[in-house]
């Protein structure tokens, strides 16, 4: 009987013992599901949370593009107004500066129509004075005899004043009597000048010219000189290349073969990138291909 009572003893505290530790973990269960879902509770709110931070910043966000987009609009509007007022301003400028050359051409063209005129006018005297018949000669004893009046010499041709001339008015004188082909008048209007105005801007072309009208007229000898003397006499013009490539054009013509050579290669070597340093380079190359 007592070890019934034993064994019915030990089987209830073997049962309370087994049945605790279910009771035990049903709770933690609970507790860990309640904090389950609480996190779950606080999740939703954050993403809540999230999805309201996230519209106000994409709001904020499109507020500030156009607010961009407005500042790009105003500046490139300023842009175009700021390099439409430029453009306007570099045009006026353009404008004012050829009115400016245009002012200083017709000034000093004024001025050497005053040097021309104050010229002509100190002329002027001298001018009367050898036009004014001599002064009759009253004889030392009133009875002699009159004295022979002096045979006034014969008319002589007048020579051509360039009194009262501007540089450019004589300049273009000549150069119009050499387009209409009249090439000794051309020269000698181009060498009248040369004496008139030797400092003139325009000596260079007249005396390029000079030998234009010599070369035109087949008298290569005088072209070949008057060449020379715009190399010698304007270093720096621009007429030097050409004078140099129809040297050496004047001087093939008479034959001197070799001293046209020198002087296109003159024109090659030192003026390579000009029309006539381009030319003298083609006359060149016809020599070469002459040579055995």
């Amino acid at each position: 009987m007592k070890t019934i009572l034993v064994s019915g003893f030990a089987a209830g505290i073997l049962v309370a013992a087994i049945a605790n530790p279910a009771v035990a973990q049903s709770r933690e269960q609970r507790q860990m599901m309640a904090s389950l879902q609480m996190l779950q509770e606080q999740t939703q709110q954050l993403a809540i949370q999230v999805a309201a931070l996230q519209q106000s910043v994409d709001a904020n966000v499109k507020a500030l593009g156009g607010r961009i987009d407005d500042a790009n609009n105003a500046n490139r509007r300023a842009f175009a107004d700021q390099k439409v007022l430029t453009d306007s301003m570099a045009s006026d400028v353009s404008r004012l500066r050829e009115r400016t050359d245009d002012t200083n051409v017709r000034i000093s063209s004024l001025r050497e129509e005053l040097e021309a005129l104050r010229t002509s006018v100190l002329a002027i005297p001298q001018q009367i004075a050898a036009l004014a018949p001599p002064a009759p000669q009253v004889p030392a004893d009133p009875g002699a005899p009159p004295a022979p009046v002096p045979q006034a010499p014969p008319p002589q041709a007048p020579a051509t004043s360039t009194a009262g001339l501007s540089p450019t008015r004589m300049f273009e004188t000549a150069r119009a009597d050499y387009f209409a082909g009249q090439w000794s008048v051309a020269i000698t209007g181009f060498e009248q000048f040369l004496k008139a105005f030797p400092r003139s801007e325009l000596a260079d072309d007249a005396q390029f010219n000079i030998g234009e009208a010599h070369y035109a007229q087949n008298g290569w000898p005088d072209a070949v000189a008057a060449y020379g003397q715009v190399i010698q006499n304007y270093p720096g013009s621009n007429s030097i290349p050409d004078a140099y490539y129809k040297r050496g054009l004047a001087l093939e013509r008479q034959g001197q073969v070799e001293a046209a050579r020198l002087s296109w290669e003159t024109a090659v070597k030192n003026f390579a990138e000009s029309d006539a340093g381009r030319l003298a380079k083609q006359n060149l190359d016809r020599l070469d291909a002459r040579r055995p």
